[in-house]
């Protein structure tokens, strides 16, 4: 008497399907764990990022005050040619100096701006390659399962010919 070959081909695809519902729920805690991690970078980002801005504005406020709060200075009276052009030279020289203030305050933002965006395009990378290393690390598991399975499936077929 010879028995059914679906006798043992299902339970043989039921254990497989559990054995693929359990690593599915394994990269799914995974996944969960990187994504939780991602939150928290981001909040600390957030966190950093407001305490720079609420640092830089500490600083700026007291030198930016409304030009309405300050008596305007009376006009320089002109005495004579050469007089006027030694008053505008230190009014020159203040606006210069203020332009280049300015000019290497703008600078120094765009610097540290970039170092933050190479920083955190290197965080996001290195999460890349420890994501990617993870799911190579599972998905080699399952086909090494798979290949198992399916030699079981053909050896076990080959022995009842044979038998």
């Amino acid at each position: 008497m010879r028995r059914s070959p679906l006798r043992w081909t299902i339970p043989a695809f039921l254990a497989l399907q559990l054995g693929l519902l359990w690593v599915q729920g394994a990269q799914l805690h995974r996944q969960n764990q990187v994504l939780a991690g991602l939150r928290e970078d981001i909040q600390a980002l957030t966190e950093s990022l407001e305490n720079n801005q609420g640092s830089a504005s500490a600083e700026e406020e007291p030198a930016a005050v409304p030009a309405s709060l300050f008596e305007a200075p009376p006009p320089p009276k002109k005495v004579a040619v050469l007089g006027a052009e030694e008053e505008q030279e230190p009014a020159a020289k203040d606006l210069q100096a203020s332009k280049d203030s300015a000019q290497k305050a703008v600078k120094d933002a765009r610097e540290v701006q970039s170092k933050l965006s190479l920083e955190e395009n290197a965080r996001k990378a290195e999460e890349a390659r420890k994501v990617q290393a993870a799911t190579n690390a599972w998905q080699r598991w399952v086909w090494v399962g798979l290949a198992v399975v399916a030699l079981a499936l053909v050896g076990r077929s080959v022995l009842r010919r044979r038998g």
